[in-house]
């Protein structure tokens, strides 16, 4: 940026700006060297002629103010040169240093350490195991735990016999004679339900002299004949009982099982004899069926319903009435629920046996180490450090970005980071996380953003550090000061070189309106801006001459001063011809004046 070579004066510094207060006290004291000038019968001229000079003041304040310029304060101008720079907007702030991850390793097991082969500043990976707490406790709690499963499983194995027997089956196959039950009946175990009968097949057992026999064998076919009928069927041997046994007369016998076909009229009342290769049988006998049994309730219940009626025909094991029963279902329910938390119980004292051996969660290094073999952890100790572990790969920070600059900020963006612990060094970091999640305080909200440092030689945990964002930045562009823009974006230009002029060698001198003469208010377009200087994309070009505005509060004694006391004092502290501002007819001095 060139300038011209005119001296410039830092007013802002000479100058402050004061207060409606202030501006007050400063009409009492011209009041009052009015008053040691005059005599005393001159008092109620001068008091008038200082409430004059109060209340013109205070119109000069609401003017100055309307136009853009607080009362008591004017403007003065030096001259600039456009030219071309670099504009660089960053923002800044400061923030502790943090380690990448920490983690502070506790113990949820108690017991005597049996050891602890690691050191403060030892590097640990991942998995390493620090501790080693004995697990004599938890072994011990563990087989307790397993009986007490097998105990539970035991007793829900029983239950589920107990409500399979409420399924009433019959104990072989064959044809339902008698059922003694209807739905609605109640049964006790033990209970008759009804008969099963397999009688398509029938056996007659008759005795032959016991000498005969001896010729006879398992399979032989032998002769049936009905008493009542003498009709005869074909049957086979299936069963020879080698016991002699006396008959009436002296007679020795042997008992032979005959196995008939049932035509369909044989019951276990009708009677018959037998030949075999012949040789017939001592004595007639009655039929018996293959199997009758009796359907019996294993459990008491209410019947529920029926499956096979009287007459039909069932498989053996097959269910023939089905009994429902609230106390054996209650039962089962309790005994399962016991069965699972006897499950659960063993299962979290495995688990909790994993915690007796501690290991590092994080690769880092050990910061403090609390506890060392040889130490007793007891529920009081549970959750105490046992050590810290910082992972140092890399180094974090928080900034906190005021609202207004959030939107600026991305991740991604690069960042310059400085410690007064390492001087004459600086950092490069990267912003990883811009949270949303905003602090209000004083009506101000603000937002922390997270910076990741990776090159940290020399950085440690803990130290305070300031970091720089460069969150846009343009290349040899038209800048101007920022003091030089006014309000509705306008910039005073050279016009007439003729007339400019220096009132001390810097100083622009101003005309009646407060305005530099030779300048005139030109429309501009701004682009990226810092804290001093302003992108101009148009209105201006490179080489004009331009006017930047100085505020100075024409209230202060320094300024009274080089105004001359004397003067300043009769006057009341009024300020200087166009201290009013040149916004008077030209919209204002600078923004934000």
């Amino acid at each position: 940026m060139k300038e011209l070579k005119i001296k410039k004066p830092n007013l802002k510094k000479l100058f402050s700006r004061r207060t409606k207060k202030e501006t007050s006290e400063a009409v009492t004291d011209a009041a009052t060297a009015l008053k040691k000038k005059k005599t005393r019968k001159r008092t109620i001229v001068i008091l008038v002629i200082a409430l004059l000079v109060l209340l013109l003041i205070l119109g000069i304040r609401s003017c100055g103010t309307a136009g853009g310029i607080t009362a008591g304060t004017t403007n003065t101008y030096t001259a600039v040169q456009v030219g071309k720079q670099d504009i660089t907007v960053k923002l800044s702030g400061s923030g502790t240093l943090q380690p990448a991850d920490s983690y502070e390793v506790t113990s949820l097991a108690s017991g005597e350490i049996l050891s602890a082969d690691f050191e403060e500043g030892d590097i640990v990976e991942k998995g390493d195991v620090l501790y080693q707490i004995d697990t004599k406790d938890a072994e011990t709690s563990i087989k307790s735990a397993e009986l007490n499963l097998q105990k539970s499983q035991l007793s829900y194995d029983n239950v589920l016999k107990t409500i399979a027997n409420l399924s009433v089956k019959a104990p072989s196959a064959g044809t339902i004679t008698e059922l003694n039950v209807k739905v609605g009946d109640t049964v006790q175990a033990g209970s008759k339900i009804g008969t099963v009968r397999n009688s398509s097949s029938v056996t007659l057992c008759v005795p032959f002299n016991s000498a005969d026999v001896d010729s006879f064998y398992i399979g032989e076919s032998a002769t049936v004949t009905l008493d009542s009928t003498f009709e005869t069927l074909n049957g086979t041997i299936t069963k020879i009982n080698s016991t002699e046994q006396v008959l009436a007369g002296n007679m020795l016998v042997k008992y032979v099982t005959i196995k008939v076909s049932n035509p369909g009229g044989i019951t276990d009342s009708t009677s018959a004899t037998a030949t075999i290769d012949g040789i017939a049988c001592n004595s007639s006998a009655t039929f018996s069926y293959i199997s009758s049994e009796t359907i019996t309730a294993k459990a008491s219940g209410t019947v529920a319903s029926i499956l096979a009626d009287e007459g039909s025909y069932v498989e053996k094991n097959s269910v023939v009435v089905k009994l429902e029963s609230d106390d054996i279902e209650e039962s089962v329910t309790n005994a399962k629920l016991s069965l699972e938390d006897a499950q659960n119980s063993l299962e979290n004292k495995q688990k909790a046996l994993e915690d007796y051996t501690i290991k590092s969660p994080i690769a880092g290094t050990i910061i403090t180490k609390t506890y060392k073999a040889g130490d007793k952890l007891d529920s009081t100790s549970a959750k105490t450090t046992l050590c810290k572990i910082y992972d140092l790969s890399y180094l974090t920070m928080d900034l906190s970005v005021d609202e207004l600059d959030i939107s600026k900020v991305s991740v991604g963006q690069k960042v310059t980071v400085t410690a007064d612990a390492v001087e004459g060094k600086t950092f490069t970091g990267e912003v990883t996380k811009v949270n949303i999640s905003g602090t209000t305080t004083n009506g101000v909200t603000a937002y922390p953003v997270t910076v990741k440092i990776t090159e940290t030689e020399g950085l440690l945990p803990g130290m305070n550090v300031t970091a720089e964002i460069v969150v846009e930045s343009v290349k040899n562009v038209l800048a101007v000061p920022v003091d030089a823009i006014s309000r509705g974006n306008k910039v005073l230009v050279c016009k007439d070189t003729s007339k400019l002029k220096t009132s001390d060698g810097s100083t622009l001198v101003t005309d009646k309106s407060g305005i530099p003469e030779g300048f005139e208010y030109v429309d501009v377009t701004l682009g990226v801006n810092n804290e001093e200087y302003i992108e101009i994309t148009g209105g201006l070009n490179e080489g004009d001459t331009i006017a930047v505005a100085h505020v100075i509060d024409t209230t202060s004694d320094m300024y009274q001063q080089m105004q001359g006391g004397e003067q300043g004092g009769e006057q009341g502290g009024a300020p200087p011809e166009g201290g009013g501002g040149p916004g008077g007819g030209q919209g204002g001095g600078p923004a934000g004046g």
